[in-house]
């Protein structure tokens, strides 16, 4: 198990849990591995002392993306994990709130 934002255990991926994320999954991941390329792309790129600027530009790039799929990921925890939390009501959707609202100001923060 692993714990959640709020503190609480989230359930095991074996235990039928289904993400928010699970039906764009593949895209997710060929997304993530296109960015790792990126990431590659800059290692690269400092190894063969490339110039600073053109370094920085590929940065900007890969930041970019990286911050495109945080907000997917997080739309997606939104309308299904905080929505399916509304519907159950009660102390766990005050608990998915505080999550995501943490998680919008991490990503705010970088």
């Amino acid at each position: 198990m692993t714990t959640t934002e709020a503190g609480t255990e989230a359930p095991a991926p074996e235990s039928g849990q289904v993400h928010g994320y699970h039906k764009q999954k593949d895209e997710h991941l060929k997304r993530l591995r296109r960015i790792e390329g990126q990431i590659r792309g800059l290692q690269r790129m400092v190894d063969e002392d490339t110039y600073c600027i053109d370094i920085l530009t590929q940065v900007s790039a890969s930041t970019k993306a990286l911050q495109s799929f945080a907000l997917q990921l997080l739309e997606e925890h939104l309308r299904h994990c905080v929505a399916d939390a509304a519907v159950k009501g009660g102390d766990e959707i005050d608990a998915k709130v505080e999550e995501a609202t943490k998680a919008i100001g991490r990503l705010l923060r970088t």
